[in-house]
């Protein structure tokens, strides 16, 4: 659909109400706060009468009455936005990062046409999901140098709704206002999220949603209950499974997830200590003992701070994962950053490095979809398990709304 057509398409959905007569202000997409039946102008019948019975009224009249559009909006609520109501079905949406735009997709959603940073959503994690892939070729980056109010107006005229946390936005970017964020849901397309990768941000002061909470609040906006609760009770059946091939705490390795500086040939890294954030969930299911959480050193959110070789090889984990290479395969990972480590006069001595236990620490994002496949790699980095640990055929099905 091209532009032109798929923004009259939303003013259509926009605006259907309004032809059934008048139409109350909180029943307009995208609408925050306000009771979703206030008013009676979804009701009234297409004539401008006032909705009484007469013994005159004609058959004609009555189907005129009864083809007015029916009030199809409903509201969900969430921390951090309250409550949003949206006049139908969302189609078209913009998501804030690879959990959000995953969990659209595992609810059997198009894909995002904007992200904040396209580079970010791994969509090479679907590869081996029959039947599940995404084409990020015209997908827009939100975040350039800085983050553009006008590029989010232009584009809430072809989005319904913008799956982005928007404490987050005014938290990451010192030139944007509450005034920006209100401007924006006038044009008519809500904010609808919660930052939930990361517990480090000071600004953060509401409540945190779980992954599978907030995908069940996604699922409402989609109106994908159903498939929302077949995705569920896959994951109940996948956590019983990780939770059997879990070894006793005494035999758990300590990781040190890290984020490379430079990214190819690193000499320093910013550290990560494990928290209740989405981006950690598979090494807190697999129970990993944090290799930092007994130091010093501090969460790279806390101080911007980082880590050498040196202090490496006094707390010497036993695993090493380093964020900012999914681009990477495990074979390009190993060729470049590892190989850069063993040839290192410091870092070559690092117990990890000796013993090949150096891997891709996973991205910063995952949704319900990509989290089934990280938490099965993460098996295999640090207990060796070598078996699938879901069924990629389902999940393609509940997809494809097979379920």
């Amino acid at each position: 659909m091209g532009t032109d057509q798929a923004s009259e398409a939303k003013s259509t959905r926009r605006n259907y109400l309004a032809t059934g007569g008048a139409v109350a202000a909180g029943l307009l997409a995208g609408c925050v706060g306000g009771d979703a039946g206030a008013g009676d102008g979804g009701d009234a019948p297409a004539d401008g009468s006032d909705g009484g019975s007469s013994d005159g009224e004609s058959a004609a009249d009555e189907e005129q009455s009864d083809d007015a559009p029916a009030d199809e909006s409903y509201t969900v609520s969430m921390a951090s936005v309250g409550e949003v109501t949206f006049d139908a079905v969302p189609e078209s949406w913009a998501a804030n990062n690879g959990s959000w735009a995953d969990m659209g997709i595992a609810l059997g959603q198009q894909p995002p046409e904007a992200v904040y940073l396209a580079s970010r959503y791994h969509t090479q994690l679907y590869d081996d999901i029959p039947g599940v892939s995404v084409d990020k070729a015209g997908m827009t980056s939100l975040w350039e140098s800085e983050l553009d109010v006008e590029e989010f107006l232009a584009l809430s005229e072809t989005v319904d709704f913008f799956a982005m946390d928007p404490n987050f936005l005014l938290g990451r970017t010192s030139n944007w206002e509450a005034d920006d964020i209100d401007q924006i849901e006038s044009a008519g397309a809500p904010f609808f999220a919660n930052s939930i990768f990361s517990r480090g941000y000071e600004w953060h002061d509401y409540d945190y949603l779980t992954l599978y909470e907030a995908f069940e609040k996604l699922a409402e906006v989609f109106q994908e209950e159903e498939r929302y609760q077949a995705f569920e009770a896959l994951h109940q059946e996948f956590q019983a499974g990780v939770d059997e091939i879990v070894p006793p705490e005494s035999e758990r390795p300590s990781v040190a997830i890290m984020w490379p500086q430079p990214i190819d040939q690193p000499e320093a890294f910013s550290p990560y200590l494990i928290d209740e954030g989405t981006s950690f969930k598979q090494w807190r299911d697999l129970g990993v003992k944090d290799a930092f959480a007994t130091t010093d050193v501090k969460d790279f959110h806390a101080d911007r701070g980082q880590v050498d070789y040196e202090l490496l090889l006094d707390i010497d984990p036993d695993v090493l994962l380093l964020r900012g290479n999914e681009a990477k395969t495990a074979e390009e990972f190993r060729d470049t950053v590892v190989a850069f480590m063993e040839d290192h006069s410091v870092a070559s001595r690092l117990s990890a490095v000796e013993n090949g236990d150096v891997y891709r620490g996973g991205p910063l994002y995952q949704g319900p979809i990509t989290n089934l496949v990280l938490t099965e790699r993460a098996a295999e980095q640090v207990y060796g398990v070598d078996e699938e640990l879901f069924d990629r055929e389902r999940v393609a099905d509940i997809v494809n709304g097979e379920f």
